[in-house]
């Protein structure tokens, strides 16, 4: 068997080996060949794809559902297909006949591989499933929202007064409310003659209205009291979309969750699905179709959590990066996949819930905010609006790391903004042992500079490698990779014991040291974890990352160079990998520009916090538009500077600019000149480090 793109690849396969059915799954991107046969659970198991199972294989419990996603699916050179997988046997129809299994599922214990597959492992199926690391704010936001409840008590009808019973109920709301003129959705008038009476000629009307002076839109109508009213502020992100259910009439936050993109089976990242949207026909509807459909399901359990009935949601708000935001839009992407990446609409966008197929209030109102530019989206103008640069006195830099790094620098004299091409490497994919954060992926790393040995915290066990009962714990879930924040610290703290030279090239002279640098090839590597399933960092892992964090310092530099800063003075991390950035460690990378360490703090979902605050105060809407007309956009493609800000960012932290905020924190070793054969020299004597 082999396993690509999840740890270090095995000695060569052989003839047969490469003939067997590749199996990827999704949204893990864990991908590996096996016999024809293999059920498709010993082959998520093998690959440390997490897909539950409490009856041991038997059919019985249900929980090893899975779906088999059928098309050719280009960036993946697969080809998937129903016929590739075998047909439904006894043990699946005697549970079917016990219990219904979802059209489309499959138990995978029973299911075998007979061909070359793309399997999605449901997160409705899945207990210790990823990590979504988008939480709700705990700010205070002041409640002005576009949805207002009023109950009225509407005269009965009478033959002297010949008027409508909706025109009576205009009056009463007009006299009771002072709304005037008003708008009515179609959708209730063939019911609110029944709706009158079954109240007893008292209801509840909800009005919306978003822009003043403009009319007040009658959009949903209860019969008697109602006091229910609800809102979704979303954040569709490329790997994952988080979700808050809020309550207008008060502003709390009933409910949260996330769930990872379905989008990802068409492509890790964003130009990856724009070039599925070009070669296939049906890409597009595809691919709005699995978004919206998340975004429902998503509904469904915030609702479920907080006892919310669907229909009371009658506000929505969303934030996206432009591919997602055109894709969520039914708008094709392909213009953002080529210069000059053009935006089918840049403002603000206000639609009907009915219009974009969404599960909640037939007369439910919707939100987009704004694009800044073509890769700086709506989520970049969510995290401007939490986080406001445009507010502040000191030079603000707003970073949200992800496939593509969104880059806002800025004051309340001047904003610029711009997005970096960073690609996947900081959420687990080109790495060798990269994972999404998921149970068993290592998180945090220290490596002592003296010997070499590292210690680790693994995600779903509350302590280090080196505690007493670690292997107990980590046991019991698997130690199966490395997810984002961890790369960025082992890389780091290799640089900082001497591993690798500034260049990012592993010593391979220190080989006769420590059997932590393993030869690998014409190359060396680290080895982190030697276990069942072994763990290293290779010299492409290194690359991987230089050319990540590269790409997102030349960003920041040309935004800095336009506003005339030598430095910063306060850095905000916005989105779920962002929190979990140990700044020190984004430093001696070369990630961000030096900065005082109190300066640096992550925002989390900063996209998300600007959606409630959009959600529950209509001031906020205005607020954010009129800052992204004042945005400078600046594109990172287009300016000579960049490669050569992108070269020397290459080096650890940076090949000529200084880090003296660093330097008072952390000793950075004297640079190396590597050798022929991967060695070094120069290195001098370092002081040790104090560890955490």
């Amino acid at each position: 068997m082999r396993i690509d793109g999840t740890s270090e690849n095995h000695s060569a396969m052989s003839e047969a080996s490469q003939k067997d059915p590749l199996v990827l799954f999704m949204p893990s991107g864990k991908r590996g060949r096996f016999p024809v046969g293999t059920s498709v659970l010993d082959a998520a198991r093998k690959l440390g794809v997490y897909v539950e199972s409490v009856c041991g294989g038997r059919a019985t419990c249900g929980r090893c559902q899975i779906e088999v996603q059928e098309g050719s699916f280009a960036k993946h050179k697969i080809i998937s297909s129903y016929d590739h997988i075998s047909p439904v046997g006894p043990k699946e129809e005697r549970y079917a006949e016990v219990r219904k299994i979802p059209e489309g599922r499959r138990l995978s214990c029973s299911a075998q591989i007979l061909g070359d597959l793309v399997v999605d492992v449901p997160q409705d199926t899945v207990v210790n499933a990823q990590v979504i690391r988008k939480a709700a704010t705990d700010r205070v936001i002041e409640r002005n929202p576009a949805i207002q409840l009023c109950y009225v008590e509407v005269d009965e009808p009478d033959m002297h007064k010949p008027l409508g019973d909706l025109d009576r109920l205009k009056l009463m709301l007009e006299k009771d409310w002072g709304w005037q003129n008003i708008l009515v959705s179609q959708h209730l008038l063939p019911d609110v003659q029944k709706t009158l009476r079954k109240g007893n000629w008292g209801v509840t009307a909800a009005i919306h209205r978003d822009l003043e002076g403009s009319r007040p839109n009658l959009i949903a109508l209860w019969p008697g009291l109602h006091n229910e009213a609800y809102g979704i502020a979303c954040d569709i992100g490329s790997t994952t979309i988080a979700m808050h259910l809020v309550s207008l009439l008060s502003g709390r936050i009933v409910a949260s969750s996330g769930t990872s993109n379905p989008q990802i089976r068409f492509g890790e990242d964003l130009m990856s699905r724009v070039s599925y949207v070009m070669m296939n026909p049906d890409g597009r509807e595809a691919m709005t179709k699995a978004v919206r459909q998340a975004i429902n399901d998503l509904t469904a359990r915030v609702c479920a959590e907080a006892g919310v009935n669907p229909n009371d949601i009658l506000d929505a708000v969303f934030v996206a990066n432009p591919i997602m935001h055109h894709l969520f839009l039914g708008i094709d992407p392909t213009e953002l996949g080529q210069a000059p990446f053009a935006l089918a609409v840049s403002g603000e966008v206000h639609t009907w819930s009915r219009e974009i197929d969404l599960a909640i209030n037939h007369g439910a109102r919707v939100y987009m905010l704004p694009c800044i530019a073509g890769h700086v989206g709506a989520d970049a103008a969510g995290a401007t609006l939490a986080e406001g640069p445009y507010r502040q006195d000191r030079m603000m830099l707003l970073v949200d790391v992800g496939t593509n790094a969104e880059i806002v620098l800025g004051n309340r004299d001047r904003v610029v903004a711009a997005s970096s091409p960073t690609g996947p490497a900081f959420e687990g994919a080109e790495i060798s042992s990269g994972q999404r954060a998921a149970p068993g992926a290592i998180e945090r790393v220290r490596i002592d500079p003296v010997t070499f040995e590292p210690k680790y915290r693994v995600i779903g066990v509350d302590m280090w490698s080196d505690e007493e009962g670690f292997e107990e714990a980590a046991s019991k879930i698997g130690v199966t990779g490395i997810c984002g924040s961890a790369i960025i610290e082992v890389v780091a703290e290799m640089y900082l014991a001497g591993i690798i030279s500034e260049d990012g090239v592993v010593d391979g002279s220190l080989a006769e040291r420590s059997p932590r640098i393993i030869a690998n090839g014409r190359t060396f590597s680290y080895l982190l974890r030697d276990g069942e399933q072994r763990i290293t960092v290779t010299q492409n892992d290194v690359r991987a990352i230089q050319l990540a964090k590269a790409a997102l310092y030349a960003g920041i530099k040309l935004l800095m160079e336009k506003q005339g800063v030598e430095h910063v003075d306060m850095i905000r991390f916005a989105g779920a990998f962002g929190s979990f950035i140990d700044p020190k460690y984004a430093i001696v990378l070369g990630l961000i520009p030096d900065c005082d360490l109190a300066e640096v703090k992550a925002v989390g979902n900063a996209a998300g916090t600007g959606a409630l605050m959009a959600l529950l105060n209509r001031d906020s809407r205005r607020e954010i538009e009129r800052a992204v007309n004042r945005i400078e956009k600046i594109e990172t493609a287009l300016e000579p500077k960049f490669q050569e800000f992108f070269v020397h960012a290459m080096a650890l932290p940076n090949k000529v600019d200084a880090f003296p905020c660093l330097s008072t924190v952390v000793t950075l070793p004297a640079r190396k000149v590597p050798t022929d054969d991967g060695g070094g020299e120069g290195g001098g004597r370092r002081r040790r480090r104090s560890r955490e």
